[in-house]
Order: structure tokens, then sequence, then C-alpha cells
């Protein structure tokens, strides 16, 4: 009787504790049958269906707000937490564990389309086009890449980011009075020797600005000051008190957004299925989603909790689950860093990763770990090859690993950010990039599904490189003890009593420094 009673007490606990990812889960279903059922019966309108979907606008809407006080907050708290030394330890840790589990979704993406061959059976003119290409040069994407990570505006980095053009000038020659005979006057054979030899189109950059938050850069600026301020002493402190209550604010305003999640995701799936004009590009793409989802699928249930098993010999599926609820978030709304401060929460209260590499590595993760873009890009360039009726070779296929690779850590956190980086791979081995909008009708579900991937193997990185830097932390937590101020080395502790937490307190500079995580003025008064 007792067993029975302490089961029964132990489901109306579960639904408390999990009662956001069932609901979520509720949505999700509900969103793909009010979807069906609209599409079916509504008949909407073009306007219905954009008033239709507004509610899964607003959750996108408080998401993207959020995503600038986090990235700060987070970043700086977590560097400033950690010393120098440390702290390029773990980057370096990370940064390993991004590039090879990038490295390995090419290769499989590869051998699998290469295994499949999802393209063979048919031809491009088969396949309908949607939308247009986007003008990408692999050189200039590079260099902006760069140029991004320093920007020029700190203010202007948290709205736009800066973007490079290629502009046409207006063709010259070797011989500036003969300028005008040469578009004038019928062409020879000569002429037109003599045209290629003198005559070469001229490009000229233009620098522009586009919407959307330049990560990169607030992150590379964030590692700097967190760095600097960590090493300021009492003089950095406060600063580290300020951005450690604003992630603490951000948090807070994270899990009331969470309570309107289910009703924004139900909004957002119906109305995605509303808005499919052609299901039909469905069935003639089928081989190739089912190349791609496999792949992805391979890459999250075998090889990335087969890594994560090896080093930190836990049950990695025990983890996954603890990320469930980022993971639908992230098959929702198909940003990974929209993405973050679900993946923030259930890094820390369900998988209980320290804070310190949580804030360091996660918002790291987010901008340059995308594994499943990169599969998705290196299947979808062998796909294009293979609708072109191209052979590849050996050489081919390795700059496709490299370009790929090299693609998704440029690919901004948003939704469809691997068009752009799709074109750059396609055009490294001499595909068409017009092709792309071969696979462009499909793209809006994959997306989703390698976002999802994207932050499983950034959740994965933390539970590693947490487990490869415990001796450092451990190490960081004795010695705060005694002389270091560490806003989360001592944040579980819990103390016997009110006396012994007076014995570790001490006054220094004006500053009254306990155990409970907080720098108190009112103390210092009394004195």
């Amino acid at each position: 009787m007792a067993k029975a009673g302490r089961k029964g007490c132990s489901c109306p606990g579960f639904l408390r504790k999990n009662w956001l990812l069932l609901s979520t889960v509720a949505a999700v279903l509900m969103g793909i049958g009010v979807g069906m059922l609209v599409r079916e019966y509504g008949k909407l309108s073009n306007l219905d269906k954009f008033y239709f979907s507004f509610p899964g606008e607003v959750l996108m809407r408080m998401l993207k707000l959020i995503i600038l006080p986090l990235i700060i907050s987070s970043m700086i708290t977590g560097v400033a937490a950690l010393d120098s030394s440390v702290s390029g330890k773990i980057g370096l840790r990370a940064v390993i564990y991004y590039f090879c589990t990038t490295v390995i979704a090419v290769i499989l993406g590869i051998v699998l389309v290469v295994t499949i061959k999802p393209g063979v059976p048919q031809t491009a003119n088969e396949i309908d086009r949607v939308g247009s290409t986007p003008e990408v040069s692999t050189v200039d994407a590079m260099l902006d890449l760069i140029r991004n990570m320093f920007p020029e505006n700190l203010v202007q980095a948290c709205f736009q980011q800066y973007k490079t053009k290629r502009e046409k000038v207006e063709a010259t020659t070797g011989v500036d009075k003969n300028s005008s005979t040469f578009t004038e006057e019928p062409v020879t054979t000569a002429t037109t020797a003599e045209a290629s030899e003198n005559k070469t189109q001229e490009y000229k950059i233009v620098g522009m600005y586009s919407d959307g938050i330049n990560v990169l850069g607030l992150i590379v600026f964030c590692l700097v000051f967190g760095m600097v301020i960590g090493k300021m002493g009492e003089k950095g402190q406060v600063l580290v008190d300020f951005f450690n209550a604003l992630n603490e604010a951000t948090m807070r305003i994270v899990q009331i957004i969470m309570w309107y999640m289910p009703i924004g995701i139900v909004f957002l799936i119906a109305g995605k299925i509303i808005e499919v004009e052609d299901w039909e590009i469905f069935r003639k793409l089928g081989l190739y989603m089912a190349t791609v989802l496999s792949g992805l699928a391979i890459h999250s249930t075998i090889i990335l909790p087969l890594i994560y098993l090896i080093i930190v010999r836990k049950n990695p599926f025990r983890f996954a689950m603890g990320m469930a609820q980022a993971l639908l978030t992230a098959l929702m709304i198909s940003s990974s860093s929209a993405t973050l401060p679900v993946t923030f929460r259930c890094a820390e209260e369900k998988n209980f990763i320290d804070k310190r590499i949580t804030r360091f590595v996660l918002p790291v993760g987010a901008t340059i770990n995308m594994d499943g873009t990169a599969l998705y890009e290196a299947v979808a360039a062998v796909f294009i090859a293979q609708l072109n009726d191209l052979e590849l070779d050996i050489g081919q296929i390795v700059t496709i690993s490299v370009t790929a690779t090299a693609a998704s850590i440029g690919a901004a956190g948003v939704p469809q950010a691997g068009l752009v980086t799709m074109v750059i791979v396609l055009s490294a081995v001499g595909l068409p990039a017009e092709d792309v909008t071969l696979i462009i009708a499909v793209d809006w579900l994959l997306d989703r599904f390698r976002t999802m991937v994207n932050v499983l193997g950034d959740a994965f990185g933390t539970g590693i490189v947490e487990k490869l830097s415990k001796k450092e932390l451990e190490q960081m937590d004795v010695t705060s003890e005694v002389n270091i101020v560490n806003p989360f080395a001592l944040e579980t502790t819990i103390l016997d009593n009110d006396e012994t937490e007076t014995k570790k307190s001490y006054v220094n500079g004006g500053f009254a420094v306990d155990k409970s995580d907080t720098i108190s003025f009112t103390q210092t008064s009394q004195f």
C-alpha cells in the first residue's frame, strides 16, 4: 500500500516538474492538427494567413528580444569568473570539440549522399525552382566574417552586421581613347581577342550594413571585456556584480516567456503548414530529404552520444532528455540563437552544468558550432552535382568537406542562414550557384531539424568541456575560499551555520565579501 501511495504521489510531482515540456509537446501536436484542419477547410487568403500566425510571431520576437542581454551578461560574467589561463583552456577544448564534431558531421553526410545517390534518378529540370539565388563571393564572405569580429561601433553591432557587395565598374580598356569604340563598333574576331586582352571586368567593393545582431563581434568584445574586469580585482568587481544581476534578471524574464511558449508554438506550426503551397515538391525531393534526415539522426543519436559516453562516462540519453525543452524549441523556431535562453535554462537547471562553463561555452557554440548545417551543406552540394550529372573526384569532395566546415562556422544562428553559405560551397567546386533554388522549397523543414542537432551538439559540448575542465574548476573553488571573489564557485555551497559564514568573510577595501554570492555595502557601514 505504501508503495502504491508513493507511486501515486510521483505522478503529480512528475507533471509539476515537466509541465513545460509536456505542454510544448501537446502544443506541437495541436499545431499540426490545427494547421491541417485550417488548410483543408479554412480557405484563408494571404492576409488571413498572416494574421493567423501572429501569436507565433510574438513568441519569436520575445525570444529574439532576450538574446542580446543574455549573450552579453553570460559571456562577461562567465569569463570574469574564470582565471585567464583557465578560460583559455576551456575555450580551446570547446573549439576543438566543435571542430571535430563538425568534421565528423560533414564526412557522415558525404558518405550517405554518395551511397544513397538521391540525385541520380532525376535531373535538375524535373524539380521546380523557388526563390532567388543569394549573391555571395567566397573570399568576401570570409573577410566579412573577420570584419564582423571587430565591429566599428559596439551599439550598432547590437542590431546590424557589416556586409560587402561587389558592384561592376563601367567597362574600361587599356587604351582610354578607344574605350567607346569597343561598345559601339561591330566586333570582329581580332578585336574580340584584343578586347579580352585589354578589357577586363572591374569590380569595386561597396560596404553596407544589414539588419541582424552581430553576435560574433559582441562575443569577441565580451570575451576581452570579461577577461579585463576579471583581472581588475576589487575595482572590476562592481561591474562583475552588475552583469551578474543582469544575467539573473534576464533568466527570470526567460521563465516568464516560457509560460507563453506553448500558445506561440501552436500558431507558429499551424501558420507554417497553412503557408506551404506545393506539397508535391516533398515527393520529388523525398530521397534527398531522407538522406539529410538520416544523417542528422545518426549524428544526434549515435555519434554525439558516443563521444559524450566515452569522455564523460555518463548516460548521454538522460542528458539529452534534460535538454528536451531546448530541442523542441529549436525544432519549432529553427534558430539556435533564439533558443539560447531555453538552452541555458535546461543545461543549468536540468543537467546541473557548472554556470562558469555554460555562460562561456553556450553563446560561442550557438554562433560557431553548426554540425547539422555542415552535414546539410555537404549533402546538398553532392546532391546538386548528381542532379547535373557531374562526377565529383576526390579533390572536389575534400573541397566540399573543407568549405562546408568553414562555411558552417560563419553561418549566423538565424533561420535559413545555411542557404547563403550553401552558395559558397557550390561556388568552391564550380557547381551552378543558381541550383540552390532547387532545394529552397524544403529548406524551411530541414532547417528545423538541423537547428535541433546544432543545439544538441552545443549541449553535449558543455557536459564534455565541464568533465575535461573538472580539475581547473575544483582548483578555482579551493583558491576562491582563501583569496578570490568568485561569483559562481561557491554558489551551491551550503554553510552549516551563520558563525562559519562570518568567519569566512573578510573586509577588503570597503567591501564585505562572503560566500553568498553577494557583495554587500551595508555591512561596511557598521564599522
